[in-house]
């Protein structure tokens, strides 16, 4: 029976046996010549309830715009509101998308956090599956890096220089604030610590030793490696995330251009040729901050300090030093690059990346620092 009928389009509620509640839709239901409200249906509807299921059929309906899919999707939400499912029957074409798109969203099922249900097999697979294609996506990407690299030497490939000098600029000078701050205070907590014990055997003099040996085989370009994967790295995955959201990369293969030929290696080029300079500057500046606690807190002068320095550390642990930075120049970078382009098509997933990216780099350099130190210690060196 009719329930309610506006200027064009008529609604009939009827309650069926097994609790079940239709309401028909016929007519022409378009925003010019329907005007029927809302909130009146609604409270029809509601002199229904209970109900266990409401069917919604539109076979009868002649014409439709957008307004009735508002209609739709306020009943929808009216019922979804009292725990009744809905069910649509005779929906015109592509309405019942629109349906969705219009109706207020709430939790799926697949929204909804639950715990895993795969057995423990299942899970350790995946993990493993997972981690083979990421060795495999890495080494592919890191082969078309070495073939960028060599292509960019031997004249087939160019870069644009101007780009060059910016991310040159970028990891180097800018650099030398944080990297002074925090290579001085090294030394300088290292001084103290060694201070507090060697003056209990008189031997305030092996400070000197202690920093210097530190800091040019191991603090200086770890703290140097640490540093740039928290400000270069992120801003390497950051940025080409961000590219990666706007297109921009999909518009360099468009027009024919390798984005790691053109992005990736100017990157990693000037961040491997920064990183030994800053590794010196670190381990000079580190060395100067154990110089002031060293001659300022103990028997010692500071000519005796640098003596001592000049004798116990020779330019061996200082060249091991440089090594070790330029690899973690080239972990930091590729690193950052490789998670940027890797960035997903939102905000979320750049900041994903650039995460992934820090923690990361920071776990090769630890893991590449324990090797060569072990390797150095087999050889000798």
């Amino acid at each position: 029976m009719p329930e309610q009928a506006g200027s064009g389009g008529n609604v009939s509620i009827e309650k069926g046996e097994e609790g079940a509640l239709f309401i028909r839709f016929s007519g022409t239901w378009t925003i010019k010549e329907a005007s029927m409200e809302v909130e009146g249906l609604l409270a029809s509807l509601a002199g229904y309830l209970p109900v266990q299921e409401a069917v919604i059929d539109a076979e009868n309906l002649q014409a439709w715009d957008s307004y009735f899919i508002s209609i739709l999707a306020a009943v929808q939400d009216f019922f979804t509101d009292h725990g009744i499912k809905v069910r649509f029957s005779g929906l015109p074409e592509g309405a019942d998308h629109m349906i969705r798109l219009a109706s207020r969203p709430g939790l799926s099922e697949a929204a909804i956090p639950q715990e895993a249900q795969e057995a423990f097999l299942e899970r350790m697979g995946q993990g493993f599956q997972k981690l083979l294609k990421d060795i495999r996506e890495f080494h592919e990407f890191l082969g078309e890096v070495v073939l960028g690299v060599i292509s960019l030497f031997s004249g087939k490939n160019r870069i644009r220089y101007r780009d060059f000098f910016v991310y040159v600029q970028n990891a180097g000078a800018r650099a030398l604030p944080i990297v002074s701050m925090v290579s001085f205070l090294v030394g300088l907590i290292l001084a103290f610590v060694a201070t507090v014990q060697l003056k209990l055997f008189g031997a305030q003099i092996y400070v000197a030793d202690l920093v210097g040996i530190a800091m040019a085989r191991d603090m200086g370009a770890m703290m140097c490696g640490i540093i740039m994967a928290g400000r270069t790295g992120a801003t390497y995955a950051a940025e080409l995330g961000t590219m990666q959201v706007n297109e921009e990369i999909d518009a360099f293969l468009t027009l024919g251009i390798n984005p790691v030929d053109f992005l990736v290696v100017p990157r990693i080029l000037a961040l491997a040729l920064m990183m030994p300079l800053l590794c010196i500057y670190a381990d000079l500046l580190g060395i100067a901050g154990g110089a002031v606690v060293g001659a300022g807190f103990s028997d010692i002068t500071l000519r005796q300090y640098i003596n001592e320095t000049q004798t116990a550390v020779p330019m061996t642990h200082f060249f091991i030093g440089i090594v070790k930075c330029f690899i973690y120049g080239l972990i930091v970078a590729i690193v950052g690059c490789r998670k940027g382009l890797s960035s997903g098509r939102s905000a979320a997933a750049v900041g994903r990346v650039t995460t992934s990216a820090v923690v990361t780099s920071i776990v090769w350099i630890i893991l590449v620092c324990a090797v060569i130190t072990v390797i150095c210690y087999v050889l000798g060196i």
